[in-house]
């Protein structure tokens, strides 16, 4: 009996291990192909992203993958256009939290003190905004436009970074292997540099690449609220922004590029897992 169990139990991890591949292959098969787009549209579509091809509203088919929207322009190109847009926003977006972040997490955690108090504070109300209002008030402050919209974007997410370096940062220095570098005559720039700093860092990448996920959904409401590139700029959140008054007509133009946006950010989650599962496999 326990030995049928075992095999059950064996075989259960088999299949959840492979569908785990599965999804895998798939979610890096989702990134690869987005960022080819960003890359090189011109490879995946001929036709232009701000000019007609053709009668307005067509449903999807062979020539035009994603339909044609109220002007004849097609959709599946604007989406294609669109990646270049919303992917160097959402990566502007996360260098900003991720630079601003990291920097204000670490010297917090490595220097302590008033210091280390100051940046909690600070790191406590910017977590008590919520991240769509604040990313409103700073896209209001500094103007619309993308690259102003990733700017804001990424100041939202400040706070999530310089609060999970600060505690990486502090498990690091407690730990036996640091305090030795400190004994044998390191010092604190060496050991920050040589030991604290590669040790405390896959979890913060790992939760860069979720905010990259984060970004682009971000980025994509505003796009959507009229605050992210202006028409006729090919950009997801605009290309369901311009759709939702023919819902009931043309479902396409709203339903094909937020599946879009939905399987990119599905992607960078379940890569984002797998990097943080690889450094709790490490540990």
């Amino acid at each position: 009996m326990n030995k049928q169990k075992n095999t059950a139990r064996a075989d259960f991890r088999s299949k959840l291990f492979i569908l785990r591949r599965i999804g895998m292959a798939a979610a890096v098969l989702v990134l690869v192909t987005v960022f080819l787009w960003a890359l090189f549209p011109g490879l995946f579509t001929q036709f232009s992203p701000t000019e007609s091809v053709g009668a307005s509203l067509q449903d999807p088919s062979a020539a035009h993958l994603f339909g044609t929207d109220a002007t004849g322009r097609d959709l599946f190109t604007r989406a294609v256009y669109g990646a270049a847009n919303s992917l160097v926003a959402a990566v502007v977006a996360v260098a900003v939290g991720f630079t601003v972040g990291v920097s204000l997490g670490v010297g917090a955690g490595a220097a302590g003190g008033w210091f280390d108090t100051l940046i909690m504070r600070l790191v406590e109300v910017l977590l008590a905004v919520p991240s769509l209002l604040l990313s409103l008030s700073v896209v209001i402050l500094l103007g619309f436009g993308t690259v102003n919209a990733a700017i804001a974007v990424g100041v939202t997410s400040v706070a999530i970074f310089a609060r999970l370096a600060r505690a990486q940062v502090l498990q690091v220095r407690a730990s036996e292997y640091v305090e030795a570098a400190y004994g044998s005559g390191g010092n604190f720039l060496g050991v920050l540099w040589r030991h604290i700093l590669p040790n405390s860092m896959t979890p913060v990448v790992a939760l860069a690449t979720l905010q990259l996920g984060s970004a682009i959904l971000q980025i994509s409401t505003l796009g959507f609220l009229g605050y992210g590139a202006p028409p006729p700029t090919p950009e997801w959140g605009l290309l369901i922004a311009e759709g939702r008054d023919y819902v009931a007509t043309a479902w396409w133009l709203t339903v094909l590029p937020g599946l879009l946006v939905v399987a990119v950010v599905l992607a960078t989650n379940k890569l984002s897992r797998a990097i943080g599962g690889e450094n709790k496999n490490e540990q």
